[in-house]
């Protein structure tokens, strides 16, 4: 017969619980989440995408606006110690523009895809490879936003779009938008 000391038992009984209670309290509590994910029901679901849709056509239209705004001014643009900006500075700034233009495009579209998608069908959890690309698409344009200077509305409207586009994510189970 063995003789163990308290702390080997301490020890022992530490591994024990760990591997016998918590780790199954962790397998079921994914398990139940899943299961209610998955009798969300379809109007809830569909609740999701159009404020989805929604704020990609608020958060277009702002940028449009506020394209057409600057076009407008009359003083030229000018850099913060007073001087014009040089050629390679606003070819940059076109191509960070032309970017975000042509990620929130893909943006689009992907979300009217999944509208589509989702109203054909009966089952919603089919239509996971469509949100799977509007969560990618949303990636890109959450990079070409960070490259660049929008102001602190196209930050709003852009928080309140990613917190609809993670909340949609989360209902299909796939992994959210980093903030």
């Amino acid at each position: 017969m063995k003789i163990y000391s308290v702390k080997a038992a301490s020890n022992m009984f530490k591994r024990i619980s760990i591997k016998h209670v918590v780790m199954p309290a962790i397998l079921l509590a994914g398990i139940s989440a899943n299961l209610a994910l998955a009798q969300m029901p379809k109007a809830q679901v569909g609740n999701l995408i159009k404020k989805v849709e929604d704020g990609v056509d608020q958060f277009r239209d702002y940028l449009d606006k506020r394209g057409e705004t600057a076009k407008n001014a009359t003083p030229p643009a000018q850099t913060q110690r007073g001087r014009q900006p040089t050629e390679a500075q606003k070819n940059n700034a076109k191509v960070r523009k032309d970017a975000l233009d042509d990620s929130l495009d893909d943006l689009n579209k992907s979300t009217n895809r999944l509208r589509r998608k989702f109203d054909a069908t009966d089952n919603w959890s089919t239509t996971k490879s469509e949100v799977q690309k509007v969560v990618d698409d949303a990636r890109l344009v959450n990079q070409a936003l960070t490259k660049g200077n929008y102001g602190t509305e196209a930050a709003r409207l852009w928080g309140v779009l990613r917190n609809g586009i993670n909340d949609l994510a989360r209902a299909y189970a796939i992994t959210p938008l980093a903030v």
